[in-house]
């Protein structure tokens, strides 16, 4: 073979790559506008999450600078969307108390949500001798001593969207559900059990993905 039929055989698999390369691109690019399209259509709107209840079982903050807590909290998660699944990878729930967990993290069980679903989920959290910060300490012990103290009782989570046969990747999931706990004779609170009070709340969270 010539040298100048070596250089039309290699001109003529360049040729042949380029034709691959490029047919495979207008391939991607077609698959990610329809998606993106579908996508569109469909408005994927946020799970909407409302704390229930609450059950406080222990509430000690009279060691200073020390917090030790126990609750139960229902939560509820509903899917508003008509045609969009959601997955819940991981889902952690904790106290907090002005922005400073309290508790440990809960882990709920990875779950599917189906069209217009409601999920509901149960779990405890709690913390023993949890380290707060002085200023933090002496604001709770005067909370409490005045009769109600405000938390947050806070999810932090991975979702994935499914459309059809399609799963998006994961998004990062924050809620934030206000919760009052009162005490003594403005307790509002219903006694359940030995030392522990039922707090009735009903309260929409707040959603972020």
């Amino acid at each position: 073979m010539s040298v100048k039929e070596c250089d039309h055989h290699k001109k003529g698999c360049r040729k042949v790559f380029r034709r691959i390369i490029a047919s495979i691109l207008v391939f991607l690019l077609i698959v990610l506008i329809t998606i993106l399209l579908i996508w569109a259509i469909l408005r994927p709107s946020k799970p909407r999450f409302i704390l229930q209840d609450t059950t406080v079982y222990a509430f000690n903050s009279s060691t200073p600078n020390f917090l030790t807590s126990s609750f139960q909290v229902t939560i509820s998660s509903r899917n508003p969307n008509d045609r969009i699944g959601i997955y819940y990878d991981r889902l952690d729930v904790y106290a907090t108390y002005r922005n400073q967990q309290i508790t440990l993290r809960t882990a709920l069980p990875p779950t599917y949500q189906g069209h217009k679903d409601i999920n509901v989920w149960s779990p405890f959290v709690y913390g023993n001798m949890v380290p707060i910060a002085p200023d933090f300490s002496a604001a709770l012990g005067s909370e409490q001593a005045a009769g109600s103290v405000f938390l947050t009782i806070k999810i932090d989570g991975r979702v994935r969207w499914k459309v059809g046969t399609f799963i998006s990747g994961r998004y990062h999931l924050y809620v934030r559900c206000p919760a009052y706990i009162t005490f003594g004779s403005q307790s509002n609170g219903v006694i359940v059990g030995q030392n522990a009070v039922k707090f009735q709340f009903v309260t929409r969270c707040s959603v972020s993905v």
